[in-house]
């Protein structure tokens, strides 16, 4: 092939790189611009303090519970179809969101803007995962990727404390409606059509009972985090979640088309990489979460300065994941890079346990951030590589939704738990820091296991062996397919 046809193939492969990051960061950015607006929103629309909470869980309820089946659907309808539908009813809430005239008006619209984010995120993830090819093209893709929903994330607590000062509560809900409005036109020109023809349907059932369950989990948590554990509503709904996920996987295992096909978990690579994202999900909550009330609330800085103050985390996050991720996993593997990631997180944990009432940003908090940051940037990028190789073309939706699923659900998880414990310890101790503390020391133990389970299911030599063999029998499976079609 001529130097000159070259750009040809490549301009697109990096536009529709682009555009899918860009969703991804939107929806990042979504989800962090919010809580720094709670308090003008609350005062603005009359919201009784109980209630104010469903304008964050609304959302994260309907996200995390339909991620599953957005992925899935993807897979079976077309990816493409979902991700402009997805957005559409993301930009559709977001305006009813910037426009609403009562707290239930902005809680419903939440709770929509959650179900739009459940399409976009995993058919996004299949799009970028099907159209780079395994290797180097695919491990690049996701480190930028990944890099992309750091920078969201944190993009959305600065952009919050400025958006709302400025302008109002309202905009962090309608900025999101002009650049949905450019991903919908440059959506369809750039990336190609993948519409589906197949007989094969939805499992409805599985897919309402992982749903369903994934939904009760979150409510659970996120009323055991502020009625209590031992309350009532909260025990039914994390009960009910325990069960559903039984009855889903009894049948899954008995179904001709399952929503979930466990034949995915019978790679030791797809278990520990699923595992490893699920208890990091934990720590990425959390130590952003719990640095933002050490920042304001122990060192009395305000909501700007604090966000300005995760910029060195977020750079770092950026710059490893886009620069130098992948070319330390060409090098050392998944499971070599994995554990050094994992161990950087936990050391940087640990250095956030030492805070104190007196201490300071550059002491206390900025060392143990830019620790935990690097250990994120190479981790989490190759997780989601181990993830995400070998799997059929058919089901990289599935894989997709998994993934965010289980990095969502970890999320919920540890930061109910990580929150109630430090809210124990400050009640015990009378001082906010100690309760801070102890929450990053709790989080280290979360690293910890997600290193034993990396460790103990994974082996070098056997893991690389694994992975050439995936990448082979999808390029073979694509090779065969592309001669049928010929």
């Amino acid at each position: 092939m001529s130097a000159s046809t070259q750009p040809i193939i490549r301009r697109p492969a990096v536009s529709g790189l682009a555009l899918i990051c860009a969703a991804q960061f939107v929806l990042q950015l979504d989800f962090s611009i919010v809580n720094v607006a709670l308090p003008t929103i609350q005062k603005e629309l009359g919201f009784a303090a109980a209630d104010l909470q469903w304008v964050v869980t609304g959302y994260a309820l309907t996200f995390g519970s339909l991620l599953l089946l957005g992925g899935r659907a993807g897979d079976l309808l077309g990816r493409r179809r979902l991700l402009v539908l997805g957005l559409t009813l993301f930009a559709l809430a977001s305006l009813t969101c910037g426009l609403a005239l009562s707290p239930l008006m902005l809680i419903l619209s939440r709770f929509v803007q959650g179900a739009g984010a459940a399409f976009v995120s995993p058919s996004a993830l299949s799009l970028l995962t099907t159209t780079n090819a395994e290797g180097a093209a695919r491990n690049r893709a996701l480190s930028i990727w990944q890099a992309t929903t750091a920078a969201g994330a944190s993009a959305g607590v600065i952009a919050g404390g400025v958006l709302t000062q400025y302008l109002g509560w309202r905009a962090i809900f309608l900025v999101n409606l002009p650049i949905i409005a450019v991903l919908l036109l440059l959506i369809p020109r750039v990336i190609p059509d993948d519409k589906r023809t197949g007989r094969q349907r939805i499992d409805v059932l599985g897919a309402a009972l992982v749903t369903v369950s994934a939904a009760a989990l979150i409510y659970g948590l996120s009323s055991g985090q502020q009625q209590g554990f031992g309350s009532l509503g909260t025990v039914l709904a994390l009960g009910a979640a325990v069960l559903l996920a039984v009855v889903f996987i009894l049948v899954e295992r008995t179904t001709a088309a399952p929503m979930m096909p466990f034949s995915y978990f019978s790679s030791p690579t797809h278990r520990a990489a699923v595992g490893a994202i699920l208890f990091m999900g934990a720590v990425l909550a959390a130590y952003v979460y719990f640095t933002s009330l050490y920042m304001q609330r122990v060192l009395g800085e305000s909501a700007l300065l604090t966000g300005l103050s995760l910029i060195p985390s977020t750079a770092t996050v950026i710059l490893t994941s886009t620069f130098a991720t992948r070319r330390l996993f060409d090098r050392l593997g998944v499971k070599r890079l994995l554990l050094i990631g994992l161990t950087l997180m936990g050391v940087g944990q640990v250095w956030l346990s030492f805070m104190t009432s007196g201490g300071s940003y550059l002491v206390n908090v900025l060392p143990g951030l830019l620790l935990t940051a690097l250990g994120i940037a190479l981790a989490l990028p190759t997780a989601s590589i181990g993830a995400t190789t070998g799997v059929d073309r058919r089901e990289q939706g599935l894989a997709g939704g998994l993934l965010t699923a289980s990095q969502q659900i970890g999320s919920a998880v540890g930061l109910a738990l990580l929150a109630t414990l430090a809210a124990a310890r400050t009640e015990q101790t009378g001082s906010l820091a100690a309760g801070y503390g102890f929450s990053y020391l709790v989080a280290t133990g979360i690293v910890l296991i997600a290193l034993v389970l990396v460790a103990t299911q994974l082996n070098h030599k056997a893991c690389q062996s694994e992975l050439a063999r995936q990448r082979q029998e999808s390029v073979q499976t694509r090779t065969d397919a592309l001669l049928r079609k010929g």
